[in-house]
């Protein structure tokens, strides 16, 4: 009997040589082989990393500082002066603020939902969802709208080795395991799933041996599995449940080119960085999983999604971003430090290799926080107002677009929604909004229903 496996594939710990080698796990790399759109020969960027601070931090603490407010307003942390006179980051940037002139901040983004899940599809889609408010909002509907990945890597027609689009080290879920919506491929069908890289970047004796062949697998013996497999297409062809039309040939074909090319294999290898580079970005999984991204970029990866990475010794009340309380601390030793790191290193990285014009960097999170610091010194979810930053592709740094009010609370001018930085990041990567792409019965859908940024370009 063939096994079909989980269609959102995983590379980095996710699938064993012998399961990548059976006939029926070869279907579980879905790539699209057909492309619904051509890019714009207008592309501004080549490529997209998407850092995504989940659990929302604190706008106060990180891109839209208040100092003339209220102590139980402005926090512990005072504002920095940067490389552009006139704009100021939290103090806890201060290796980012380095880097003020190539960062676009964003200070009147709004979801007007406070519920991670449902928050976190409409930042992760450019879609809201329905209803709003929804925590645990189960994923996997068929109506979902796509995720920015997934409708690249419909949208790519280029043959690559390595995919369009990848997601690492993780997937975003709460605290229950449940995973939210608005991370795959939804009404677009699951082979236009980013591939999902499931590993610890930060591990001491981190590698990719799903790209290494074991002692016993010659290139003759895998050839030999090619071949055997090419006789079994038809039949995948038909217990494929998605109703994709695409044969898996070319599947199997770009799975046996991934286990054989040095290339690919050297994509996700981290320990051909210098110690110098690794030290740079910080040694943590979060700063690891973004040296990652800047390879695969390099390796020809056009979206690469990083979020930032959950272990088990999170705390229950507060794990990651989301700081309700002992804020002071958590943003001081385990939250600030390997962000200020990891993304002054990243901005200054690719402007030394010569990729950030062609580069668009994105620091994204399901919403802020509170205005308020509550009675056990944190800030509950915030979707009424809250920041994001963006760089390179294009976009023009050193400028701060929209305000938020004096207490970081509302909007005061320049509101932004999660429709229209999709907009401004599929523009510059040369696919206007009203590019259309089709659902599984066909219908013809927009990649965007937001407007283009203009003023950061």
């Amino acid at each position: 009997m063939l096994t079909i496996f989980d269609r959102s594939p995983r590379i980095c710990d996710g699938l064993s040589r012998r399961t990548v080698l059976k006939a029926g796990g070869l279907s579980a790399f879905g790539l699209p082989l057909v492309a619904s759109a051509a890019s714009s020969e207008r592309a501004r960027a080549k490529s997209c990393i998407v850092l995504f601070l989940t659990g929302g931090p604190p706008q106060h603490s990180t891109w839209d500082p208040k100092p003339d407010a209220p102590r139980e307003i402005r926090g512990e942390f005072g504002p920095i002066a940067t490389s552009v006179p006139g704009i100021q980051f939290s103090e806890l940037l201060a290796k980012t603020a380095v880097h003020a002139d190539k960062l676009a901040i964003l200070r009147a983004v709004v979801t007007g939902d406070n519920a991670h899940s449902s928050s976190g599809y409409y930042m992760l889609t450019g879609t809201p969802h329905i209803p709003k408010q929804v925590e645990n909002a189960n994923p996997g509907a068929p109506n979902d709208h796509p995720t920015m990945g997934a409708v690249l890597q419909s949208l790519s027609r280029e043959r690559r080795l390595l995919p369009p689009a990848v997601r690492l080290p993780q997937r975003i879920f709460n605290t229950d395991g449940s995973v939210w919506p608005g991370q795959d491929s939804g009404w677009l069908g699951h082979t236009a799933d980013p591939w999902l890289f499931h590993c610890e970047p930060g591990a001491p004796d981190f590698d990719v041996p799903q790209f290494r062949l074991g002692a016993d697998v010659t290139l003759d013996r895998l050839s030999r599995r090619e071949r055997l497999l090419e006789q079994v297409d038809r039949q995948l062809r038909e217990i494929e449940r998605e109703g994709t039309r695409a044969s898996f040939s070319a599947d199997q074909s770009q799975v046996f080119e991934l286990l054989g090319s040095p290339r690919s294999r050297a994509a996700c290898d981290l320990s051909l960085e210098p110690d110098t580079i690794r030290d740079r970005y910080g040694r943590g999984q979060f700063g690891q999983s973004v040296l990652l991204s800047r390879r695969l970029i390099e390796a020809g990866v056009k979206f690469v999604h990083v979020n930032w990475f959950r272990g088990a010794d999170e705390p229950s009340s507060n794990p990651v971003w989301d700081s309700h309380n002992d804020e002071t601390n958590r943003l001081k030793t385990v939250l600030g430090p390997p962000l200020d790191q990891a993304l002054s290193a990243l901005l200054g990285d690719l402007e030394e290799r010569g990729l950030l014009e062609t580069t668009l960097v994105a620091v994204l999170s399901e919403f802020g926080r509170s205005p308020r610091i509550n009675h056990v010194g944190g800030r509950d979810h915030w979707g009424s107002v809250f920041s994001v930053a963006l760089a390179g592709g294009g976009i023009r740094g050193g400028q701060v677009l929209g305000a938020s009010d004096a207490v970081g609370g509302l909007p005061r001018e320049g509101l932004v929604t999660p429709e229209d930085i999709t907009a401004t990041l599929f523009h510059q990567l040369g696919h206007e909004p009203e590019t259309e792409i089709h659902d599984l019965a066909g219908r013809p859908l927009p990649i965007s229903r937001g407007q283009v940024i203009k003023r950061l370009l």
